[in-house]
C-alpha cells in the first residue's frame, strides 16, 4: 500500500501537479485599506510639496511683483517700469483662461531656469530668470504645486508696453546671447553648507542681483555683482552690498545680519523704502537656519573699491551760512524724533549721525525720504512700526535741499552739499 502511494505522488510530481494547500480568498477590504494608506501618502506628500511651495514662493517674494495693490493676490497687474518700457504682470493663479491653469510643471520649469514662455517664445528679462535659472528642479516643482493650489481668479491684464525696437520679440535671441547664462546653483566645495545655502538663496530665489547691481541701458546686469545700483523703474537706489561705505555687513555680527533681513530694524541700519517692503512681504518669514545662511554669505562677500561720497564741502562763508539754516530746519523739524546729536532712538528712529545711508554719493534715497515719509517694515514681532510723516508739503525744495546738507555734514558725517535742482527732480519722479 506505501508502495502505490509513493508511486502514485511520483506519477503526480511529473505531470507538473503539486498538492498544496488552498489559498484563503483575497479580502477585499484588506486591499480597499492598503489602497487609503497609498493614497493618504500621497495626499500628504502633495501637501508638504505645497507647504514648501508656499515658503519658497514668500522667500522669492513672488507676491511683490504678482500683486497689485489692493488686488487679488498672484492675479498679477502689477505696473513695473524699465528703460525699455513699462510691463504689467502677468496672473499666476490656476485660472485656465487669464492664468497659468493649463501650465504643467515642465512649462513652469521652462519659464524659470530658461526665461522661456509656455510656447517656447522668449521672455523678457523683466521677468529676473536670469536669477531664477539658478533655482532647482525640486524648488521649482513645490513653487508650481503651491500657485496651482491657490483659488483661480479671472483677471485679465492689460498687456505690456514696451519701447521699439525692444518690442520686436526676435531681439531677445541676440539679448539672451549676449547677457544670460543658464544652469542652476553649483555649490562651491570648499564652502561649508551653510554658505553654499545662503549663496543659492541670494543667487537664485531672492534675485538680490536685480536690485543690487547696476543695469546697462539694455536691462542687463553690468558690474560687480551686488555692487549697487538704481531700481528699475524707480528713483530709489539699492546700495551696494559689498562696499563699507554703502551697506557691506562685512564688519557685522551674524546676529545683527538676520536681525536686519528679518524685522528691518538693528542697531546699526533701518531698511526703508523698497527694501522695507521686501522685508514684510518676504525676509520676515525666512526660517531661521535660512536667514543665517543668507547672513553668512553676504557678510562674506569680497569687498569693492569704495564709492564715492561726493565732494564734501569746502567750510566758506557761503557754505557755514547754509549749514546753519540747514540746522535750524532740523531743529524745528527732525530733533525731536532723531535727536539733537543725530542719535535718533534705538528701534524706534533711526540714528543719522554714523549713518552711512545718509552719506551715500546720491542723495536720492535720503532726498525721497524727506519728501514721501516712511515706515519700517511691518513684521510678526513689530506690527506697528514708527513711521516719517512726508514732507513734501511742508518744506520747499531748497529747505529739503538745506537740511539734507546740514544732516550729510553734522555730528562726524562728510558727504556733498545737496541742491534744490537734485529735490526738484526727485519730487518729479526723475532719477
Amino acid at each position: 500500500m506505501k508502495l502505490f502511494t509513493v508511486a502514485a505522488l511520483a506519477g503526480l510530481i511529473s505531470l507538473g501537479i503539486y498538492l498544496v494547500p488552498k489559498s484563503p480568498p483575497p479580502d477585499p477590504m484588506g486591499e480597499e485599506s492598503l489602497a487609503g494608506k497609498t493614497s493618504s501618502i500621497a495626499n500628504q506628500q502633495a501637501q508638504d510639496q505645497q507647504t514648501r511651495g508656499a515658503y519658497l514662493a514668500q522667500v522669492g517674494n513672488c507676491m511683490g511683483c504678482h500683486t497689485v495693490q489692493g488686488g487679488r493676490p498672484y492675479a498679477g497687474g502689477h505696473s513695473l517700469a524699465t528703460s525699455i518700457g513699462t510691463f504689467i504682470t502677468p496672473n499666476i493663479t490656476p485660472d485656465e483662461e487669464t492664468g497659468i491653469g493649463l501650465w504643467n510643471e515642465q512649462d513652469f520649469w521652462r519659464a524659470l531656469h530658461d526665461g522661456k514662455a509656455r510656447d517656447g517664445s522668449p521672455l523678457y528679462p523683466a521677468f529676473p530668470y536670469t536669477d531664477y535659472t539658478k533655482v532647482t528642479r525640486e524648488d521649482t516643482n513645490a513653487i508650481f504645486a503651491y500657485l496651482q493650489s491657490l483659488p483661480a481668479v479671472k483677471q485679465r491684464n492689460s498687456p505690456s508696453r514696451i519701447s521699439f525696437p525692444f518690442n520686436v520679440r526676435p531681439l531677445l535671441y541676440l539679448w539672451r546671447v549676449l547677457f544670460f547664462t543658464e544652469g542652476v546653483y553649483q555649490p562651491e566645495p570648499a564652502k561649508s553648507d551653510e554658505w553654499n545655502r545662503g549663496a543659492y538663496l541670494v543667487q537664485g530665489l531672492g534675485h538680490c542681483n536685480a536690485c543690487h547691481t547696476t543695469r546697462n541701458p539694455l536691462g542687463a546686469s553690468q558690474g560687480n555683482i551686488l555692487g549697487g545700483g538704481q531700481i528699475m523703474g524707480s528713483n530709489w537706489y539699492a546700495p551696494s552690498l559689498t562696499s563699507l561705505q554703502e551697506a557691506s555687513t562685512s564688519d557685522w555680527p551674524i546676529g545683527e545680519i538676520v536681525q536686519l533681513l528679518t524685522t528691518g530694524l538693528s542697531s546699526r541700519a533701518v531698511t526703508t523704502g523698497p527694501m522695507a517692503d521686501v522685508v514684510s512681504q518676504s525676509l520676515q518669514h525666512l526660517a531661521a537656519s535660512d536667514a543665517r545662511a543668507v547672513a553668512t554669505y553676504l557678510k562674506s562677500l569680497p569687498g569693492s573699491a569704495p564709492h564715492s561720497r561726493g565732494v564734501a564741502p569746502e567750510l566758506t562763508d557761503e557754505v557755514d551760512g547754509q549749514l546753519r539754516r540747514g540746522g535750524e530746519i532740523y531743529e524745528t523739524h527732525c530733533q525731536d524724533c532723531h535727536g539733537s546729536l543725530g542719535q535718533g532712538a534705538p528701534s524706534v528712529y533711526p540714528a543719522l549721525a554714523g549713518n552711512r545711508g545718509v552719506t551715500l554719493a546720491s542723495p536720492v534715497n535720503a532726498i525721497r525720504s524727506i519728501l514721501n515719509g516712511g515706515y519700517a517694515p511691518v513684521t510678526a514681532s513689530n506690527p506697528r512700526p514708527y513711521g516719517m510723516p512726508p514732507f513734501a508739503q511742508v518744506l520747499h525744495d531748497e529747505e529739503i535741499a538745506l537740511v539734507l546738507s546740514y544732516i550729510r555734514n553734522a555730528w562726524g558725517n562728510r558727504g556733498s552739499l545737496v541742491t534744490a535742482v537734485q529735490v526738484d527732480r526727485s519730487r518729479k519722479g526723475a532719477q
